[in-house]
Parts: C-alpha cells; sequence; structure tokens
C-alpha cells in the first residue's frame, strides 16, 4: 500500500490536515470523500483537482467515495462567493447530478471485482424525508452560531456589502451532517476538499465528535491558481469542462499546450500519473514545449479517450501541418470537423441558398464573404491562392456544388498559407 500522505506531499497537494491522520491511514484500508455540488451543467477542471485526489487515494489502497449534492445543491454553497448564487430548479440539479455522476463513472474504478472499489452517495437520501424540526433538533443544536460565524467563508461574506442569507448561512449544518451520516451509514472517516472547504469540513468532524463520540479526519488541499494570480481552470473563452461537448477535446488539448511554462511543474504534480521519478527525469530532459506535449497527450486520453486524441492530432495536422492534404482531409470524420470549424472561421450558408452549380467567385465574395469583392476573388484564383478541400482552383469559371461537401455539410476553403475556413451548410 502505497503512503497516501507522503504522494501527497511531494506533489504540493496538502494545504491542512487534522491531527493524527497519518496514523489513522497507516492503520488499514480508510473510506474517504469528497462532495461535489452539482451548481454547474458539467464537472470543470477545476473539479478534477479533487478527483485527482480520489484517485491518489484509490491508488494507495484506500476506498474513494464521491458524494453527490443532490441536496446541498438546492441551498448553495457561499465558500468563494462574494454574493447570493442563483438557486437552480430542482429539475436542472437532477439533470446535473446525473451528469456528474457518468462522469464520476469514467473517471474512477467502480468495479465491484475490486476491493476498493469508489461509490457514489446522493446526500439528498439524507435529507428527503427530513423535516424542520428534526433538522434543528438533530443537527442545528449542536454548532454554536458563535462557531459558524468563526468560519471565514461566512466572516467574509457578513462583512460584504451583500451579506448572507440564512439559508447559505446553514449550508455548513448541512455539509457538517454529511459527514456524520457518510460516518454512521457508510463507515466514512475522512473528508478531503478544497483549501476554500475548511471551514465546512470541520464543522463535520466537530458534529461527529459531538453528535457520535466518532474520531473521523479532514485534509484539504491548496486552491490552484495561475502563476499570473488568474483562476485556473478558465480560458479566454470561459470554462474547461470535462464535457466535450462544452469543450472540444481540441480545445482541452490546446488549454495545457498554452499554459504558462511556470504553471507546468504545478499541473504535473496535480494531474500528471507518472510516478516522481518519471515527472522529475522528463524536466530535466525535455524542453518546455515539448513537456506540456507530452502531458497534454497524457490527460486528453485520460479524460477524453485514445479516440479522441488522435482527431485531436487530425486536427492538429489539418490546421498547422503543410503536408496535410486532400486525404488528410478526407480522413476526418464529421464530428472531427465541427471541432475544426469551432477553431477557424466558419462561414454558415443556408441550405436553400447553396443550390445548383454556383460560381467560385461568387462564393467567395457574395455568398461567404470570404474575400470582400467579386475582383479581390478573381485575382486570388489567378494568383493560384484558393483551394476547395485541398485542391487548387485555377479556373475563373470553376463552379461548386453540393458534390464538393464533406457529408454534406461542410467545405474547407484557403485563402493562401494563412486564411482557412470552414463553410458549413445549414
Amino acid at each position: 500500500m502505497q503512503d497516501f500522505i507522503a504522494e501527497l506531499t511531494w506533489r504540493g497537494l496538502i494545504h491542512d490536515m487534522t491531527p493524527g491522520i497519518d496514523e489513522h491511514l497507516k492503520s488499514g484500508t480508510v473510506r474517504a470523500y469528497i462532495g461535489f455540488d452539482p451548481t454547474a451543467p458539467s464537472m470543470t477542471i477545476g473539479n478534477y483537482v479533487q478527483i485527482m485526489l480520489l484517485h491518489f487515494l484509490q491508488r494507495a489502497g484506500h476506498q474513494p467515495v464521491v458524494l453527490l449534492g443532490g441536496a446541498t445543491g438546492r441551498i448553495g454553497d457561499p465558500s468563494g462567493k462574494d454574493k447570493e448564487r442563483e438557486l437552480k430548479t430542482y429539475d436542472e440539479l437532477d439533470q446535473n447530478t446525473a451528469h456528474f455522476e457518468a462522469q464520476a463513472r469514467r473517471l474512477l474504478d467502480f468495479d465491484p471485482a475490486r476491493k476498493n472499489h469508489a461509490i457514489i452517495v446522493n446526500n439528498y437520501s439524507f435529507y428527503a424525508n427530513m423535516n424542520v424540526l428534526d433538522f434543528l433538533r438533530d443537527v442545528g443544536k449542536y454548532l454554536t452560531v458563535n462557531y459558524m460565524l468563526s468560519k471565514e467563508s461566512v466572516k467574509r461574506r457578513i462583512e460584504s456589502e451583500s451579506g448572507i442569507s440564512f439559508t447559505e448561512f446553514s449550508y455548513q449544518l448541512l455539509q457538517g451532517y454529511d459527514f456524520v451520516l457518510l460516518n454512521r451509514l457508510h463507515g466514512v472517516t475522512m473528508q478531503m476538499g478544497g483549501s476554500d472547504q475548511y471551514g465546512n469540513i470541520t464543522s463535520g468532524v466537530e458534529l461527529s465528535r459531538k453528535i457520535d463520540d466518532a474520531k473521523v479526519y479532514a485534509i484539504t488541499t491548496p486552491l490552484l491558481t495561475k502563476s499570473d494570480g488568474s483562476k485556473f481552470g478558465k480560458s479566454e473563452s470561459g470554462n474547461i469542462w470535462l464535457d466535450p461537448n462544452r469543450t472540444t477535446p481540441y480545445k482541452f488539448y490546446q488549454f495545457w499546450l498554452n499554459a504558462d511554462d511556470r504553471d507546468l511543474p504545478k499541473y504535473l504534480r496535480y494531474f500528471s500519473l507518472k510516478s516522481r521519478p518519471e515527472i522529475e527525469a522528463l524536466e530535466e530532459t525535455e524542453t518546455a514545449q515539448d513537456l506540456k506535449r507530452i502531458f497534454a497527450a497524457e490527460i486528453t486520453i485520460r479524460i477524453h479517450g485514445q479516440d479522441a486524441y488522435e482527431a485531436v492530432m487530425s486536427v492538429s495536422k489539418l490546421l498547422f501541418d503543410a503536408s496535410a492534404d486532400e486525404q488528410t482531409l478526407r480522413s476526418l470524420d464529421a464530428n472531427t470537423l465541427e471541432q475544426v470549424a469551432e477553431e477557424i472561421p466558419s462561414p454558415k450558408v443556408s441550405k436553400e441558398v447553396f443550390a445548383g452549380d454556383i460560381n467560385i467567385l461568387d462564393f467567395l465574395s457574395e455568398m461567404t464573404s470570404i474575400l470582400p469583392s467579386r475582383s479581390e476573388a478573381k485575382r486570388a484564383v489567378q494568383a493560384n491562392m484558393i483551394s476547395i478541400n485541398k485542391i487548387k482552383i485555377k479556373d475563373m469559371t470553376a463552379t461548386i456544388s453540393t458534390d464538393d461537401l464533406l457529408y454534406g455539410r461542410f467545405m474547407m476553403v484557403e485563402s493562401g498559407k494563412k486564411n482557412k475556413y470552414i463553410v458549413e451548410i445549414v
């Protein structure tokens, strides 16, 4: 059994932990959980920090528990928020919860044949039949308001202009009682999470002690930020989602490839499954850009699969490799062409307009506005600058039609070496 604390320590993944945790982990197989509130439509790469924590726990021989916040998601966690969250509808939360569960099942090992297989619990089952009187008697009386006010997440909100509602103030009671019930019903003795969750987590430790006289433990990880101080997990276009329909595998791969060199050592330690000697050897022998390619490939394959990674490589070749030809283009499937269309300008043409034989000059200028005028299009063709689906157009009287469409929808147009377009028929 690997030493879980030693693993987290060299990876820089420990921010705080309660006393005695090292000895507890050495006493046998430990069940530990992390909570995920499904307030977003998908997990993000920020959530993946915590998935990695569960992965390292499982690799060390312990048992990971994913707690889905079907109940706490209905309340909203004030941690790290400057103002009240906008409450999601129950239907939206239920859909998000189902999606989070499906993602977690892909990212951790739930094989029942494995002794320390991962477990999923939805905390809605804890509270669906509990009324407010039961909650106040069984939970509320065990933590004083003074104790709850001392938590940093609460203090920050109380001092803010927006304040904090009783709904969000009660969140730490719910999260704390989650720990009590997970310990009582499932033998969970450890909770993990980001450092912004330390107040909520230690409330669970305190409630477990007061209600059940149970000894439980906690570990938190540092909040991951970029070297420039900005929030990790976002790009210029927004969140980096683990759902390929929200962040394409190509964009996901490019996020890591475009990372600041200064952030690379941290990313490798947080997200790579390579051992310490392997990572340190790579850092000594590879350039930063080559190391980013190695790491981007590893994490893209793990999140999206080998086929998606190979599609990413095909997109990269099509966009950046001068040797890419018609065969390269026609080898791509429709989903991959959709990814290409998201990365380069993609003029849309209605299927009603795109009918019959269309003169190339009209197509380039009037129909797609790829070139500003018919005369500009004429000069481009004369200069041998225009390609349709990687085939040079040399005749100004040439026409295009639906026969030139890939999968009946797409057409690649190039004007010179650098200007690439995917025309899409809608």
